[in-house]
């Protein structure tokens, strides 16, 4: 593991700065970022000296990974950084850079086209999907910068066991195991998936799936992972494709082979009147944005979910280890 200077001037001044976080306050309040680092591959020249930029991000671990990245990527190309980064709940993030509270914040476009947009049917190609959130964004104030291949989006999972016994692959054969051999398929899932269309409802019927409601339990998303690794309480579980105990419990994502569930590629989501005042944040971001992709996100998410490691320091180290930035 890398201690750089940059870590250890963070931990050294956590409890200082511990009164400034927030503290389920929305965005009244906010801590500077504090890493001592130097461009890399990214922020060659300092493009942003002088630049004062706020970032945010939701509060789920993948979120506080990419907030942190976002802003280390900031402070090596000169700029100032105030971390406000996990807001709790989608929309308080969302609408701080639509209002210019924050300047940036990665999100993710099936989120925006369905929750923000109001959207109730995803666009199956994850490039047209972002094409049409950045156009109807526009006129939010907002501009989108190319998506990276990270695709947080929801899935069914299985254990070894189960994936040995059945042989399933994708969810087309859940759902003929599902008419076959009905008591087979039980699902752990969580409860927002449950009644969301594009969960539960929506995949069953894509799928002409009947699962028995006897045959759906509904937990937290926590539980959902041991209990299908275990095998417990369910054949199958909704998984998001990026969490790290995916990897960690040896799990197996079962292919979406409809396509029914959206596309959630992750992307900086920019307040235009910022981009505006400092054009050079897309050339910062673009290097780092295309290397973000599934199994990156699951390593990082997995140090922080499954070995406790703080977000920041696992953002700040990968980021040292791919040479973005320098210590």
């Amino acid at each position: 593991m890398i201690r750089s200077r940059a870590v250890r001037a963070r931990a050294g001044l956590a409890l200082l700065l511990s009164g400034a976080l927030l503290a389920g306050c929305g965005l009244t309040s906010g801590s500077p970022m504090v890493d001592d680092v130097r461009p890399g591959t990214v922020g060659k020249g300092r493009p942003l000296e002088g630049a004062k930029l706020t970032v945010t991000s939701k509060e789920f671990t993948e979120q506080l990974v990419l907030g942190a990245i976002m802003g280390i990527a900031f402070q090596a190309a000169g700029a100032s950084v105030l971390d406000r980064t996990g807001v709790q709940g989608s929309i308080g993030a969302r609408e701080a850079v639509k209002s210019g509270d924050a300047d940036a914040m990665y999100e993710y476009t099936g989120t925006s086209w369905i929750t923000y947009l109001g959207n109730t049917e995803p666009v199956v190609d994850p490039q047209e999907q972002w094409e049409a959130v950045r156009k109807a964004d526009k006129a939010n104030g907002i501009t989108w910068l190319p998506p990276a291949r990270l695709n947080n989006t929801y899935a069914l999972a299985v254990n070894p066991a189960t994936e040995k016994k059945y042989g399933i692959k994708n969810l087309s054969q859940v759902a003929e195991l599902s008419k076959r051999d009905p008591g087979a398929v039980t699902l752990c899932v969580e409860s927002e998936f449950a009644s969301r269309q594009d969960g539960l409802p929506g995949m069953q019927k894509k799928y002409g799936m009947n699962i028995p409601a006897s045959n759906v339990r509904k937990m937290d998303g926590g539980i959902v992972y041991t209990e299908l690794s275990s095998g417990r309480s369910c054949t199958f579980g909704e998984v998001y494709t990026t969490d790290g105990r995916i990897k960690a419990l040896n799990l197996t994502v079962l292919d979406d082979d409809k396509n029914f569930f959206p596309n959630y590629n992750v992307a900086p989501e920019i307040n235009t009147k910022a981009l505006e005042k400092y054009p050079a944040i897309p050339g910062v971001l673009a290097p780092i944005t295309a290397k973000l992709d599934n199994a990156i996100a699951q390593e990082l998410n997995s140090k922080v979910a499954v070995q406790g490691q703080d977000p920041h320091t696992v953002a700040l180290e990968w980021m040292l280890a791919e040479g973005f930035v320098k210590d």
